[in-house]
């Protein structure tokens, strides 16, 4: 339901009625500052601000002979007035409504994909600081490497989000310029304080200098950072769809009850809310191309860029708003099987203690050389004895590894015994959890 919402909130942004209502209010700014100004008269201004308005089926039987939408929506508005209906988009061209109209679709769309971003923080931050303490291993290259905790994971994800929500939230102050510059930008029609006028009255900043479009470097700043915003999201979703393999199996999506995995295997519970979440990521992402292309036009313009925008805007924006709200409701509601984090953190016997070991050596006057050697010999030995079937720990709880280097020859005349063991305390390594997760948190 949360999904469905927000999905139709974005929408509703992004409808041929929503693009006509920005135009007719950059239309109606337009005329306020020509009134301020001393063009319009009181009285043929209030009556413009009280019924000019379009008709949807109208605007399309003009379209069909003009084909011009702008001009068939001017139109159309000009109709629903009397004799002051000839001030409609007086001094201005096409551009300055329909780019001035896009900027406060995007500036309201972007304002929801920010608080949509500051919510999945939450969420994350929620679950960091319930998991801050719950041991998993850490890998690279997908191998053991030492012991981690979830909080740190998690840490990480909100972290980068944070970055993202200072891209965006600068991005929206770069997006949201309008213009009334006339047909080649240089306000030979529109004296600049109208322009200034007319920002003012809608929340956005007159572009310093146009030509006949507000420029599109802007544009793709914006697609460019909703795509770096969609990669992190992808990572998160291809994290969780690792963890819920079978053999991990150390957190899982929500499962709830009458859904079905497979309509072959009764058994199947598959990560199909992080799989749809990483093809949501990778459509976002190809929206930047296209969005750079369109920084290139000819001259002052052309419109080589109108037929993309009218694809990707709206794409891009209904799709991330989706996106976000799905992969909130996954985190929120994602399985953590701490247990089994333990377990998979034991698979390897003892072998993520590995440099732990190794950094005590030092200490005792062997060369880095020699303590590696020392290290990495009892180390394979571990590695061939789970090949061969033996178990990670012993009925005692000491790891194979631990097992190996207590029967280490050289090594017993370096360390004793109770030293070498307290190399292998899990505590050593989430020491400093706190103090990084309020790096990330704060206090």
């Amino acid at each position: 339901m949360v999904e469905r919402y927000s999905r139709e909130i974005m929408a509703s942004k992004w409808s041929v009625k929503a693009k006509y209502d920005a135009w007719l209010k950059v239309e109606k700014s337009l005329i306020k500052a020509w009134n301020q100004l001393g063009l319009i008269g009181d009285d043929e201004c209030q009556k413009i601000l009280d019924h000019a308005s379009y008709d949807l089926k109208e605007i399309e039987e003009i379209e069909k002979i003009t084909k011009h939408d702008l001009i068939a929506f001017t139109t159309s508005v000009a109709n629903s007035l009397g004799e002051e209906g000839r001030w409609i988009h007086y001094g201005i061209t096409s551009s300055d409504c329909i780019d001035t109209a896009n900027s406060l679709q995007i500036r309201d769309s972007l304002l929801l994909i920010v608080e949509n971003v500051k919510t999945l923080q939450e969420v994350i931050k929620k679950r960091a600081l319930e998991h801050k303490d719950t041991l998993m291993v850490g890998r690279s290259h997908g191998i053991h490497g030492e012991p981690i905790t979830f909080g740190l994971v998690l840490g990480i994800w909100y972290d980068e989000l944070a970055r993202h929500l200072g891209a965006l939230e600068q991005t929206l102050r770069l997006v949201s310029v309008g213009q009334m510059s006339g047909a080649m930008g240089n306000m030979a029609h529109t004296p600049i304080e109208l322009e200034e006028l007319v920002c003012r009255d809608l929340g956005l900043f007159p572009a310093p200098l146009s030509n006949q479009v507000i420029q599109r470097d802007r544009y793709a700043r914006l697609m460019s950072d909703l795509a770096l915003l969609a990669s992190t999201c992808e990572k998160i979703a291809v994290a969780i769809r690792h963890f819920q393999r079978t053999e991990v199996y150390e957190a899982e999506e929500f499962f709830q009850a009458g859904q079905k995995g497979s309509s072959a295997m009764p058994h199947k519970r598959n990560p199909i809310l992080s799989e749809n979440i990483t093809g949501l990521c990778r459509m976002i992402r190809s929206f930047a191309i296209p969005a750079m292309e369109n920084v290139a036009l000819w001259h002052e313009r052309d419109i080589s860029h109108s037929s993309v925008e009218r694809f990707i805007l709206p794409d891009a924006f209904v799709t991330t708003d989706f996106m976000l709200a799905r992969l909130t409701d996954l985190i929120q509601n994602l399985v953590v099987y701490p247990k089994n984090m333990l377990k998979n953190l034991n698979l390897t016997g003892g072998l993520v203690f590995s440099q732990r070991v190794l950094l005590e050596l030092p200490k005792r006057g062997l060369s880095r050389e020699e303590s590696y050697k020392i290290v990495q010999r009892n180390a394979m030995k571990v590695w061939e004895s789970l090949q061969n079937g033996e178990h990670a720990m012993n009925d005692r709880g000491e790891s194979l590894f631990l097992q190996y280097l207590l029967q280490d020859e050289e090594l017993k005349q370096k360390i004793d015994e109770g030293a070498l063991k307290a190399c292998f305390d899990f505590g050593y390594y989430t020491k400093n959890v706190d103090a990084l997760l309020k790096r990330v948190f704060g206090d």
